[in-house]
């Protein structure tokens, strides 16, 4: 199976950027959307083949989550059922027959770190929700989690050691991820290989490549085996984030 993820940053401005053309191209079994910032009805979004699943904020114009799927989902459910955690539209969940796949937008803790008690507490109850869908079958998780894991995952790391999704208490939050079972694809298949995923708007980052690997394809530890590939396609345009690749036999 070949599964997509890819934070948008807007799905109608990363639309009038070529977006159907990627979609296309990639041809993704699942692609998965984080940042949609839309709701329901405000773009017609053109999948033919595809079943479609939005999760949208309360907030207008802010965060939000989609899925295509080829294969019809055995069920589908959207946020974490808990209600202070689940405004945003932040989370999707779909069951397959041998596995759930979750998409996350993964919250950012912002200028001046003004949100990182909020991050930490996220952190803690999405893993406990995870960890329990795990409990019936593995888990596939995707999405732009808003944190370089370690210093190769980020360009300039001493500059950033203090900024939001580069602190101690989100690294370390991410690797107690880890260590309940998960595994990074991509670091896994290719351990010393530099590449990102995010690039600021500012100061020409894409262009001299300054980046960030942020976003992620994890699978529960059970199914790192049947991983065959993982990439990041920093040739694709639209966004200030790249699409990234799972390519799983499952």
């Amino acid at each position: 199976m070949k599964l997509v993820s890819w934070n948008v940053n807007g799905l109608r401005a990363c639309i009038t950027k070529g977006f159907y053309d990627s979609f296309k191209e990639i041809d993704a079994d699942i692609f998965c959307l984080q940042e949609t910032k839309m709701q329901p009805g405000q773009a017609e979004i053109i999948s033919e083949g595809y079943y479609q699943y939005m999760n949208s904020a309360v907030k207008k114009g802010y965060s939000g989550t989609m899925v295509f799927t080829k294969k019809e989902p055995i069920s589908v459910s959207y946020g974490i059922g808990i209600e202070e955690h689940d405004q945003e539209g932040r989370v999707i969940t779909l069951e397959f027959d041998h596995f759930y796949m979750v998409t996350v937008y993964t919250p950012n803790s912002g200028d001046g770190l003004k949100r990182l008690d909020y991050r930490m507490e996220w952190d803690k109850v999405f893993r406990a929700f995870v960890k329990g869908l795990e409990k019936t079958k593995p888990v596939l998780i995707c999405g732009d989690l808003n944190v370089a894991n370690e210093e190769i995952d980020i360009k300039n790391p001493k500059a950033n050691r203090k900024n939001a999704g580069f602190t101690d208490e989100e690294r370390n939050s991410f690797k107690e991820t880890l260590k309940e079972g998960f595994v990074d694809t991509f670091r896994y298949l290719y351990p010393e290989e530099v590449k990102y995923s995010w690039w600021s708007y500012r100061f020409k980052a894409r262009e001299r490549n300054a980046g960030w690997r942020i976003d992620y394809w994890l699978v529960s530890d059970c199914l790192k085996e049947k991983v065959k590939d993982a990439q990041i396609l920093n040739d694709v345009f639209g966004s200030d984030h790249c699409p990234v690749v799972l390519d799983i036999e499952l």
